[in-house]
């Protein structure tokens, strides 16, 4: 692949029907997890009864907490339980996605204590499987389904992703809180996004006008990345930066508005995936003397 072009994420409307590999041994750990907790504390065992140990896969346990958690006096959590779970079991690329992601939160976020932790209390991993149905069904053309469906995602986990948006498998929004991605971003897989983050447009232009996020980048919490601009596979954007123009794989760019580290002309290229180690800070001492 040629340096600085981005790869798309791998398509999850896919209608091959294959179970993925790893699903029933990051389900029997999730029903594990659940007996665990129910036995060490008795106020949770409803709960954990109701969510996942009454349920017979992966996909019926996330598509009944997703209804239960995005439902309303007018968008019933039945209705949302069928939609999601007849989204979800009619492709596997869906379920696939949603197991990288549990995998991706229990070996990159170290506050996430077993799988069961984050699918029941992660907000943008709840985000981000809720988006992947409202993308499914933009991609059918059922839209006012898709929005409204956006707009629910939107006020109760305060991440607010426009359905076209595409995203890949094996992402991570940690924490999520405030996350904006705007209706033409691309996102590609093995990301890892903090709260804060905006992929948005420039506010002057139509048509395709959000950012391309290349494979195992990392968005530092706060970032603003703004226009149809390419962040290339691997590369770094620190916290709080301003992002708008491109910027080059495994290259890292800090501040506001953002350079990269080490200079245009010869940028520091790291060769971790920044995305999978989560390394923050680690470009300080090339970039500043920052002294306390």
């Amino acid at each position: 692949m040629p340096a600085g072009e981005l790869r798309h994420p791998s398509p999850l409307n896919s209608s091959a029907t294959e179970t993925p590999p790893d699903e029933e041994e990051v389900w029997a750990k999730i029903k594990t997890e659940a007996h665990r907790d129910a036995e060490s504390e008795p106020a949770l065992a409803s709960y954990l009864y109701s969510t996942i140990l009454s349920h017979s896969s992966l996909e019926r346990s996330l598509a009944f907490h997703l209804g239960n958690k995005l439902c309303s006096s007018t968008l019933l959590s039945t209705l949302l339980y069928d939609l999601f779970l007849n989204t979800i079991s009619s492709d596997s690329a869906l379920l696939a996605a949603t197991v990288a992601d549990l995998r991706a939160a229990r070996a990159r976020d170290p506050a996430c204590v077993s799988f069961s932790h984050c699918l029941l209390n992660y907000k943008g991993f709840l985000a981000c499987q809720a988006h992947r149905v409202s993308h499914k069904l933009w991609s059918q053309s059922r839209r006012p389904l898709a929005l409204a469906l956006h707009s629910r995602i939107s006020d109760v986990f305060a991440v607010d992703i426009h359905p076209a948006a595409k995203i890949g498998k094996g992402i991570l929004f940690d924490h999520a809180t405030g996350v904006v991605i705007g209706e033409t971003a691309v996102i590609g897989n093995n990301v890892s996004i903090l709260h804060h983050v905006t992929l948005g447009g420039t506010g002057k232009a139509c048509g395709d006008r959000h950012p391309k996020i290349g494979d195992g980048v990392l968005i530092g919490a706060g970032a603003t990345i703004l226009g149809n601009v390419k962040i290339g596979e691997g590369a770094k954007i620190g916290a709080g930066s301003v992002v708008l123009i491109d910027v080059p794989p495994r290259t890292t760019a800090v501040g506001n508005p953002a350079r990269l580290v080490g200079g245009k002309e010869k940028p520091a290229r790291h060769e971790e995936c920044p995305g999978e180690s989560m390394d923050h800070t680690s470009f300080i001492t090339d970039w500043s003397d920052y002294i306390i």
